[in-house]
Order: C-alpha cells, then sequence, then structure tokens
C-alpha cells in the first residue's frame, strides 16, 4: 500500500451485511470452456436463489469486458489483469454481503489462485464447467471456434491457448450428462450449509 493511502474502517461490517439479508456472503466461480455452459447454468441458478431470497449478483466475463475490461485484450498479460480485476470486484460484492456467480473461462491455474487469494479461500467456491472441447466446438453458439479455427481469432482457450482444467474443485459438473436443472440442484445442495454459516461468526 503506497504510503500516503490509509484505510477507512467504516461502522457496518460484512457481518452486520450477512445478517441483515440472513445468508452468508461469498462467490461462487464458474470455470471451463467456451460454450461449455457457464452462463447458462449461472442464470439459471441465480433464478432459483432469487425466488429463495437469496441476495446475488452476477459477473460475466464478456459483459464485463463491454465495460470496466474493454480495454483489454486475450493475450496473456491481459487476461491475468481482466481475471485480478474482476476478483477484486468479487472482494468488494463479498464485502455488501451478497452471493457472487462469476462465470469466466479463467483458463490458468495461476489465475484462479490468484482469485483465491485476493476474496479469501473461505470465501470461494469453485465449479468447473467440464464440457469437451468437442461438444463446446459442436455448441459454438458464439461461433469463435470456426473463426478460431480459420485463424481469424488468436489465444482461443483450447485451440490456441491452453485450459488448465482445475485439480480439485468444489464441484463438477458435466453439462454432456447432467442437466441444467440437475445441475443446479446439486449446486444448491452444496452451498445450502454454506449459506448459514453467518449465524456461526
Amino acid at each position: 500500500m503506497e504510503p500516503h493511502i490509509s484505510l477507512h474502517n467504516f461502522s457496518i461490517s460484512v457481518k452486520d451485511r450477512r445478517e441483515q439479508n440472513k445468508h452468508n456472503s461469498f462467490v461462487l466461480w464458474f470455470t471451463g470452456l467456451s460454450g461449455a455452459g457457464k452462463s447458462t447454468i449461472a442464470n439459471a441458478l441465480e433464478t432459483e436463489m432469487y425466488k429463495r431470497g437469496i441476495h446475488t449478483y452476477c459477473l460475466d466475463g464478456d459483459n464485463v469486458r463491454n465495460g470496466l475490461n474493454k480495454d483489454l485484450t486475450f493475450k496473456p498479460k491481459d487476461r491475468i489483469e481482466n481475471i485480478r480485476r474482476v476478483a477484486e470486484i468479487t472482494k468488494l460484492l463479498i464485502d455488501s454481503g451478497i452471493v457472487v456467480l462469476a462465470t469466466f473461462i479463467s483458463p490458468y491455474k495461476s489465475n484462479r489462485d490468484t482469485i483465491k487469494s485476493i476474496v479469501g479461500k473461505d470465501n470461494y467456491v469453485e465449479i468447473y464447467i467440464n464440457t469437451s472441447l468437442e461438444e463446446c466446438e459442436r455448441r459454438d453458439v458464439k461461433g469463435l471456434y470456426k473463426k478460431a479455427r480459420k485463424g481469424e481469432i488468436t489465444n482461443m482457450t483450447g485451440v490456441t491457448a491452453p485450459f488448465e482444467p482445475p485439480e480439485s474443485p468444489n464441484i463438477e459438473i458435466n453439462t454432456e450428462t447432467e442437466t441444467v436443472s440437475e445441475s443446479v440442484k446439486r449446486i444448491l445442495e452444496y452451498i445450502s450449509p454454506k449459506l448459514q454459516t453467518y449465524n456461526n461468526e
């Protein structure tokens, strides 16, 4: 921290906000290839959480790059900065007392380690949407794989850029064998105890 910067301590804490919301706050970090189903599952999950009175906010890779991070490219250095910025925003949202659903390819293990170090390991739930490259290319919902195979897009994860699969995610979902509703149910079952831990803090 710069010597001329000092943090201000406000009266209302994250504990206060969690108690007011009647649930814990943390991030559900969805990682996986483009087209894996991250945003689709997160959207369905948020809808169910909203129905249950859980305060949430979705951070989506494309949406963030359309605003906050529109100055960044897809080169490795910029991808690292993209995730760092998102992690810092996520930390603020967790402090506000809400559950964040973040859908980012986040292809490097070092990316995900950085996120965890910024938001805190107890506030980080890693969800690996493990859909094969072949299936993602078959879907090609954004037409990106087709462009990458033609050389029109460089640094395409899974094609010309690497994806390092999580070694021990909290939840692993294969969208080729699980439906969206099944995936949402499984995630809700996993996070249910975590949502209630604010009572013990």
